[in-house]
């Protein structure tokens, strides 16, 4: 597994990662992780983590220059090949031979020392818009793009990062993408919003496999003290970074226009002061995933705001599977896991008026709210380990074989 951040980093793909190595694990496959060293670890090192997965943690020569490393909770990988990192990622592919090199997300690091003759087949899961779009969101002037093109990606990506930084990354995403699609032996976008986005054809090559889940933690006593925050009456959960993108002014909005609404707790990163400061708002930054599971638990239901076209909705097939309905933009891959109607209920992005209408309908109707979350458990069944483990074994050996045709031609 390649991933730029893994466990005890908090985040959608670190999970899902980290879920998925446990699975495979568990059915017999030898399973490493290699990602970038983050701050506080030594490059170079390797460990065997509480599950029993091997990590090994590659050290990056980006991240010594100054003014590069602005998120203090996670390195990222960087728009080019970093020597340091792609050395040590030759070396330890040498060294463990692996079958198969299962990328998530991460590009240009990833490829550079795989030896496309004879080295390991390539997977890549793509759980985001990065292989055509240089800000990975798919977003542009606050709506979702209509596609890319050079110089509206170097503008767009200039305004996300830095005029000059976002020209060499929108540059770069332009001129990787052929030589990514010739060298990946199969692509595994997460939903077809991402398939359709970034131009792929459903094929041998090219196959949707969604994000899966597995049971959720066991329920945590109610005196633990992690718990002690939330509110003692009912709730309203969002969990994610609180941003623009993710819809938090639009809720925010909605929130504002309610009519003694019950409390509005944040689980997440804030990135918007004004939106966690609102009479009534909860903000009680990240949490350890098994606390953030225990607040939507104990939450009426879940609200997932977001204008960009997310490319899964980890947070809607979490709260099904807790037996929770929710609110969500009819956006993206959302509208992918979430059946409106069915499951939750799903609004026009953007729109806090549909938005405040949606949850207020929630938080009047007990038995709506019984109902959609007992048809969300039924549907996350379908997102199960049982259910999409397999697909991924098979798409392993359609790398494989992928693989060893390349080396016969």
């Amino acid at each position: 597994m390649l991933a730029q951040s893994y466990a005890p980093v908090v985040g959608g793909v670190e999970r899902v990662v980290e879920d998925l190595s446990l699975e495979l694990a568990a059915r017999g496959h030898e399973v490493s992780v290699a990602t970038l060293r983050q701050s506080g670890q030594p490059g170079g090192t390797s460990r065997v983590d509480e599950n029993g997965i091997v990590v090994h943690s590659l050290g990056s020569t980006t991240y010594r220059l100054p003014g590069v490393h602005s998120d203090g909770e996670r390195h990222h990988a960087p728009p080019a090949p970093d020597p340091e990192t792609a050395l040590a990622l030759r070396r330890l592919l040498r060294r463990e031979r692996p079958d198969v090199v299962h990328a998530h997300n991460w590009l240009l690091n990833s490829y550079l020392p795989l030896d496309r003759r004879r080295g390991p087949a390539l997977a890549l899961s793509m759980h985001d818009y990065g292989l055509v779009c240089a800000t990975k969101r798919f977003l542009h002037r606050g709506a979702p793009c209509s596609g890319p093109a050079l110089a509206k990606c170097m503008r767009c990506a200039g305004d996300y990062y830095s005029p000059a930084k976002g020209a060499g990354i929108a540059a770069l995403t332009r001129l990787s993408e052929p030589w990514v699609r010739r060298h990946v032996d199969v692509f595994l976008p997460v939903s077809e919003a991402v398939r359709e986005r970034c131009g792929l054809e459903l094929s041998g090559s090219c196959r949707v496999v969604p994000n899966l889940i597995r049971e959720l933690p066991e329920p945590l006593p109610p005196e633990d003290s992690h718990l002690a925050s939330l509110p003692r009456e009912p709730f309203i959960l969002y969990f994610g970074d609180v941003t623009a993108d993710k819809g938090g002014f639009v809720l925010a909005e909605a929130y504002r226009a309610m009519q003694n609404p019950p409390p509005l707790v944040l689980v997440g990163r804030s990135f918007l002061n004004e939106v966690a400061r609102l009479p009534g708002v909860v903000a009680l930054g990240p949490m350890p995933h098994r606390y953030a599971i225990e607040a939507l638990r104990r939450s009426l239901l879940t609200v997932a705001p977001s204008i960009l076209p997310e490319t899964f909705g980890l947070v809607a097939l979490e709260t099904a599977a807790a037996g929770k309905p929710i609110v969500a933009s009819d956006i993206g891959g959302l509208s992918e896991v979430v059946v409106n109607g069915e499951t939750g209920l799903l609004v026009p992005a953007d729109d806090s008026k549909a938005l405040r209408g949606a949850i207020e309908r929630l938080l009047g109707d007990a038995k709506l709210r019984a109902s959609l979350g007992e048809a969300a458990r039924h549907r996350a069944a379908e997102f199960s380990p049982a259910v999409v483990v397999p697909q991924f074994e098979r798409a392993y050996e359609t790398a494989i074989a992928a693989r060893g045709s390349r080396v016969a031609t």
